[in-house]
């Protein structure tokens, strides 16, 4: 099993304990070191960002679990992050976690760009000038949370 398999094994259960999930880990060599990056994210139920409390009790976790375990088993430095709104939506569960967001769709044929309001099985349901579409995500090859000072309500 390699590092970055066994360090996800070892930090789901830390970031799931501290009410996130695992997104992403990327292990890269940083000098004599290893710089270890997590990403955690909220689950697809939640809408919103993943507060700092939340980050800093999965980072304790997470890197308890590491400690305790040996690994890596040099020396690393721990970095628990989100994934931030810059990045790319793929999946679903990228899309739950974007709904009321306006997003950016890279579409198989064309674009969108439209308020995400609910996903109804497999199909985005956006709010386009007012008007309701439904993409279906098969059609979606990627998309992106446009970033706004003022957010719907505020």
């Amino acid at each position: 099993m390699d590092i970055s398999s066994r360090i996800i094994e070892l930090a789901a259960p830390a970031a799931e304990a501290a009410g996130l999930v695992l997104d992403g880990v990327d292990v890269t060599a940083a000098g004599k070191r290893s710089r270890v990056l997590v990403t955690v994210d909220l689950p697809e139920t939640e809408v919103g960002s993943a507060d700092l409390d939340r980050v800093a009790e999965a980072s304790r976790l997470i890197g308890s679990a590491l400690d305790e375990a040996n690994v890596p088993s040099t020396p690393y430095v721990l970095e628990v992050s989100t994934p931030g709104t810059d990045r790319v939506l793929t999946e679903r569960r990228h899309f739950m976690r974007a709904r009321t967001r306006l997003v950016d769709l890279r579409l198989a044929e064309g674009a969108l760009t439209g308020r995400l309001t609910d996903l109804d099985g497999d199909e985005l349901v956006l709010d386009v000038d007012g008007e309701e579409r439904r993409v279906p995500l098969a059609q979606v090859t990627d998309g992106r949370i446009v970033v706004e000072l003022k957010r719907l309500g505020e």
